[in-house]
């Protein structure tokens, strides 16, 4: 067969798009002596070009055109090797990349065209593996508007005209495998557009990444072994909505700078089990090229962000938090991405992950791109992302962020600058269904995780089943909750009488989702200062409101997130860029506060009434009669087995004496926490350990100054009859 001069050319540059049509071994038409076989291969400035084949027959090649040699042979066709000598040098030995049959299978294809591709790190990406007894590493994908695409990396001196990708078809996607490349090798794809153009990218599945500002991919090996079998197993067989969880955030480059994954396990583990905070939530995770972005604008969303070591590093880190019995949360960003050359944005030249209308693909606010959801493509890479936090680091939980901005399509936009959708709506009807999907197959794949919505408006169903129409996300952020009650918190006291709505209005709503209640990063950053820093008065006052404001949100329902420093109080506002105020532990005022937050968190998992039914109405109540102060919110949590617990609260500078509360059951209330106790900086006002409740429930109690008390009651417990003299 005749290949023509053009063929060769673009061959020879690495611009064609099937190149192992005319490199590698071919069939001819049979010979006198039976099937013959041609053999190309593209060894530019050689001197001369063998092809010796497994069963030691060397064919010479002889040079055809521009770089390209060919040879014949007859018999079976083998594996083979080719030998270059080039001028003043030594002979060079390698494997040839186009002898080896595709490493992407039919069915592969066919899932990634059809978006129902569930494991698709598996299939795209780098890989290495075996091919026709040589092992080396596989690359392969998806970008459907290349002309040709090559990978270039430092095994090829960033040139990738010899390492030119074949098309798969209609899938769109590019393979090729190189034999002898291992772990470690640096690449991106380079890809000649629509226009002409070539552009150099990272690889969108890339599992490992170079660390910034360096942006190559790397090719990456794991070779962890799990231990975290029985948290695992017990994870499937729960259920999270029932248990105790109170979420301690914290961004790992700035929670104790310098830590590695493996440094911070030891670390992390026993501070966080000193806390007794059941789970923690990192901010992202995956690779992103600026730091300041706090890992929210991603270029690797398969790809732990190399700043803190190898991916194998955070698989010990998270495993090592299960064996110690936490749980881990990951920050998921699938609501937008950053336009930086090197990563997703206009990939193969066009626009291909984001949308390409800028009213539908762009938030002009952040400076980022918005994925098209609409394409079944994109849908299947974030999905399969999802997916492959659970099945490949054992996550327990996504947190996703924004999703308030995917939901609606004028999101933060002026009349004229969104489309509505089909039926003439705000909605963003392809990132609804997109939600839909990821939770669904999350829940049904990973029993027992769950899955966060940072979503700030009141769009209906977030937490409903997705075959009930819902959103199916198992907890929502209660922002109403957060403005609202930091809005209360900061007053005076003194004023507080006249605002007890922006305490309480919570409770009329806090069962129609599925609710955590979250003080996080975004509430410490940007002028907000931290959380004591925006409590009134002085530093003890300050100190007393941080204490009774966290003992309302640990008992209001709901689950809880507290953002890192926040509970030694934190003077400053949170930077990214130096460590936590760890040296306020010195002060023994904030190492009550740090010692405070301990006992609460203990506190809370011990009682089931503050956990076991956040979602459930039926298990809440009001408490009041017969008095009435605008200062005083008190509550009742219940679970399943007759334990109540009556979270009262008096956010007055004052304390109450006498105050008569009716509360559900009559006989002994245990006082299990006290904001104002002595041991954790209070003015060690109480009821000496004990509320007894008369008939219909009455009792006479102290109220601390701005002081919360905790009381449990016990079913069989009774008041004793007055002894007689």
């Amino acid at each position: 067969m005749t290949i023509s001069d053009h063929v060769l050319d673009a061959v020879a540059t690495g611009s064609h798009h099937d190149p192992h049509a005319v490199l590698g071994i071919h069939p001819t038409t049979d010979g006198e002596g039976g099937r013959e076989w041609i053999v190309r291969a593209r060894r530019p400035l050689a001197a001369s070009v063998t092809a010796v084949f497994s069963d030691g027959t060397r064919v010479p090649l002889e040079h055809v055109r521009h770089g390209i040699w060919e040879g014949t042979r007859g018999g079976a066709a083998r594996g083979y090797e080719i030998v270059t000598t080039y001028a003043d040098g030594p002979d060079f030995v390698a494997d040839d990349p186009y002898r080896h049959l595709p490493t992407v299978g039919e069915l592969d294809l066919h899932l990634i065209a059809e978006g129902r591709h569930e494991e698709l790190w598996r299939v795209l990406g780098a890989h290495v593996r075996e091919s026709d007894g040589s092992t080396g590493t596989s690359f392969s994908v998806w970008a459907p508007n290349a002309q040709a695409v090559r990978v270039v990396g430092d095994f090829n001196g960033w040139d990738g005209q010899g390492h030119s990708m074949r098309s798969m078809g209609g899938s769109g996607v590019w393979e090729l495998f190189v034999p002898a490349l291992a772990a470690g090798a640096t690449y991106k794809f380079e890809l000649l557009s629509r226009r002409g153009a070539w552009v150099v990218k990272a690889d969108p599945m890339a599992r490992y990444a170079e660390v910034p500002p360096a942006t190559a991919s790397v090719v990456v090996e794991t070779s962890y072994a799990w231990h975290d079998g029985e948290w695992m197993s017990r994870r499937a067989n729960s259920t999270p909505g029932t248990q105790p969880m109170s979420v301690y955030e914290l961004h790992f480059g700035s929670w104790r700078p310098g830590l590695s994954y493996r440094d911070g396990a030891d670390q992390l583990i026993d501070y966080v089990t000193a806390q007794g905070f059941t789970h923690v939530e990192f901010m992202p995770l995956a690779e992103h090229p600026f730091g300041g972005s706090w890992g929210y604008q991603v270029t690797g969303y398969y790809a732990p962000t190399s700043r803190f070591g190898h991916p194998d590093d955070l698989r010990y880190l998270i495993d090592r938090l299960h064996q110690a019995g936490i749980g881990v949360i990951m920050d998921w960003v699938p609501g937008h991405f950053p336009k930086d050359d090197f990563a997703l944005a206009r990939f193969d030249g066009e626009a291909l992950y984001e949308h390409a209308d800028p009213r539908r693909g762009e938030h002009k606010d952040w400076g980022t791109y918005i994925f098209d959801y609409g394409r079944k493509e994109v849908r299947n890479f974030l999905v399969a992302n999802a997916l492959y936090w659970f099945e490949e680091f054992h996550v327990d939980g996504l947190r996703v962020d924004a999703v308030a901005s995917m939901l609606y399509l004028d999101y933060s936009r002026e009349d004229g600058e969104w489309v509505p959708n089909i039926h003439g709506g705000r909605e963003n009807l392809e990132a609804i269904s997109f939600l839909q999907e990821v939770n669904a197959t999350s829940y049904k794949r990973y029993p027992g995780i769950v899955m966060i919505a940072e979503e700030s408006t009141s769009f209906p169903g977030v937490t409903a089943p997705t075959n009930r129409a819902g959103l199916g996300f198992g907890l929502k952020w209660n922002m109403g909750w957060m403005n609202d009650s930091l809005q209360y918190i900061k007053r005076d006291p003194m004023y507080r009488s006249h605002h007890e709505g922006e305490l309480s209005f919570s409770f009329v709503y806090a069962f129609s989702e599925n609710f955590i209640l979250p003080i996080s990063h975004d509430e410490v950053v940007h002028g907000k200062g931290s959380l004591f820093s925006r409590m009134p008065g002085d530093h003890w006052q300050k100190l007393a409101n941080m204490r009774a404001f966290l003992a309302y949100m640990w008992g209001h329902p709901g689950k809880q997130l507290l953002f890192m420093g926040q509970e030694f109080g934190q003077l400053s506002e949170w930077s990214e860029g130096r460590s936590l105020d760890w040296w306020l532990l010195d002060q023994p005022s904030h190492a009550q506060l740090q010692g405070y937050v301990a006992t609460l968190n203990h506190v809370y998992r011990d009682n089931s009434a503050l956990w076991a039914r956040d979602a459930d109405g039926a298990a809440f109540s009001r408490l009041g009669a017969p008095t009435w102060n605008p200062n005083v919110v008190a509550f009742a949590r219940r679970d399943w087995h007759g334990n109540t617990v009556a979270v009262v609260c008096n956010f007055s500078g004052v304390p109450i004496v006498s105050y008569e509360l009716d509360l559900p059951e009559q006989g002994v209330w245990h006082e299990v926490l006290n904001t104002d106790a002595q041991a954790y900086g209070g003015s060690g006002v109480g009821n000496l350990g004990v509320v007894s409740a008369g008939e219909g429930g009455r009792a006479t109690m102290v109220l601390p100054p701005l002081g919360v008390l905790w009381l449990h009651h016990h079913p069989q417990a009774h008041i004793p009859s007055p002894t007689r003299g």
